[in-house]
């Protein structure tokens, strides 16, 4: 009964928005030419010292009505801003300026759908609407399987073969590397094998004492079976964990880290929260579904005003947690709404199902990256949201050169 429920809610603003072609148009992935984000120049830095303090909360947000009397931003401060660092697993760093060709610069939209009353610091709103998802079946397939953890506690979505998107924070704290990204990993969801495990590498060893040793191995033996008691239990442990929801990893290690300069400031300016995301591209390759990128539309042209995520808040003990909520409020790269969400589920990609153009299909893209609880300045108030950063077009752009190196398959999105 539960699992009927929980996808009657997850698939309910699917359905609802098929009647009519007209509202089959609005609910469309818009597909439009993308501004393009060139490579210009890349310097060598100094090795960051990875010694900062995961830092979720900035101090000072911006908010809405704040940014709508901030100019608009230049071509070269946006260059400056899209410019990134990109740290390598041997704590090398680099610098490489960028140069954006075929913006047209228009004023800032900030849009207001909603006056927001000022809450208490918190990042679950009255009664806790997430749902763990338990089932096995689920966790290891598409939408759940996209979702993953990252060793410094964070979230991430798979968006290709080799690349992981979450919030720069979890890397990064605007000055320096957090402790523990210099080895960072990134943990996919997997099913365990069916015997509980890999094969034990000293299998052909152990058949080795037992038909061709002596008496004086004796002792050994007992030390060899007490060896497989714990294995015994500890396999049980891992297979409980497994029937209680709690998801098996594949870590793997990550090659190299992007940051925009927009985060990544060095400490010569706060770091832009418009800026919270990066991109981890693996050491290894998975073969995994992945969920592609998509631009963020405005709030109008959300299914029922609706977005989704998952990711591994920590008061669920590492369960996958997935969410819906309504967006309260947007910006020109922020989205404000009052998801429940806990620590551990920023850096999770918030996306959308909609209809591809000229196709009868319908398909999940990923349009922000959850940042978390922030407190944002509403004309010198301080009120308290859960952000998302959208993925804007000069932002999709800028991704789109971090996976594939080079410009030339990000012309429309």
């Amino acid at each position: 009964m539960e699992n009927m429920l929980f996808w009657l809610i997850f698939f309910t603003f699917g359905w609802t928005i098929i009647d009519g072609s007209e509202l089959e148009q609005e609910f469309m992935w818009p597909l439009r030419k993308i501004p393009r984000v060139v490579s210009e120049r890349t310097f060598h830095l100094t090795s960051p010292t990875f010694e900062a303090d995961a830092k979720m909360v900035l101090k000072r947000v911006c908010g809405i009505e704040c940014q709508k009397e901030l100019p608009a931003p230049s071509l070269s401060e946006l260059e400056d801003s899209l410019s990134y660092e990109t740290v390598f697993e041997n704590g090398t760093r680099t610098l490489t300026r960028v140069k954006v060709q075929g913006l047209v610069l228009e004023p800032t939209q900030n849009i207001t759908t909603k006056g927001a009353s000022v809450r208490r610091k918190r990042q679950v709103y009255g009664t806790d609407s997430r749902f763990s998802i338990l089932d096995k079946r689920f966790l290891t397939n598409f939408p759940f399987n996209t979702a993953v953890k990252l060793s410094t506690g964070c979230s991430g979505i798979l968006i290709s073969p080799n690349h992981v998107l979450t919030a720069a924070h979890c890397v990064h704290d605007g000055k320096d590397y957090i402790k523990g990204s210099k080895k960072l990993r990134v943990g996919l969801l997997k099913m365990r094998n069916k015997g509980g495990g890999k094969k034990r590498r000293d299998s052909k060893k152990s058949r080795r004492e037992v038909n061709g040793g002596d008496q004086r191995e004796g002792g050994k033996e007992n030390l060899k079976e007490r060896t497989k008691a714990r294995r015994r239990r500890k396999e049980s442990a891992r297979g409980q964990r497994v029937a209680e929801g709690r998801p098996s990893f594949q870590w793997t290690r990550v090659k190299n880290t992007h940051i925009p300069k927009g985060w990544a400031t060095g400490g010569r300016a706060d770091a832009a929260l418009d800026y919270d995301y990066a991109l981890l591209e693996l050491k290894r390759a998975h073969k995994k579904k992945y969920m592609e990128l998509g631009i963020s539309p405005t709030i109008k042209k959300l299914p029922g005003g609706m977005i989704h995520f998952s990711g591994f808040d920590h008061d669920r003990a590492d369960q996958l947690v997935y969410r819906f909520c309504s967006v309260s409020d947007e910006s020109s790269d922020l989205l404000y709404q009052y998801c429940d969400a806990e620590s551990g589920s920023t850096g999770s990609g918030v996306y959308l199902r909609l209809k591809e153009p000229d196709k009868k299909n319908w398909k999940r893209k990923i349009i922000a990256v959850y940042s978390g609880h922030q407190w944002v300045d509403v004309h010198g108030v301080q009120k308290d949201y859960n952000v998302a950063v959208r993925i804007t077009p000069l932002k999709y752009a800028q991704i789109c050169l971090w996976i594939h190196g080079n410009d030339a398959n990000c012309t429309y999105g």
